[in-house]
């Protein structure tokens, strides 16, 4: 999972993408005006609701993926957590 930043006339729109890295194939994604955790909430839980639930969720160690909201997402289904290191 990953945010991208898509700037526009007075700002940046944030897109948060769930992405089977195997496949390539996109299983979610929300777009947001506000980098806060929720659209990535929902980009998760969108992914699991149309594909099930992965082993390992891969991101990055971004504010939005350390929060405990999401944590405890990943925990509660059983998902294990795997985050990038700083500058990987």
């Amino acid at each position: 999972m990953d945010i991208t930043y898509i700037p526009i006339a007075r700002g940046f729109v944030y897109l948060a993408a769930v992405a089977d890295w195997y496949s390539r194939q996109m299983l979610s994604w929300k777009l947001s005006t506000t980098m806060d955790v929720h659209f990535c909430l929902e980009a998760v839980e969108l992914a699991l609701e149309k594909h099930g639930k992965p082993l390992i969720m891969n991101t990055d160690q971004g504010s939005q993926f350390t929060r405990q909201a999401f944590i405890g997402l990943l925990k509660n289904n059983g998902i294990q957590i795997s985050m990038d290191g700083k500058g990987a």
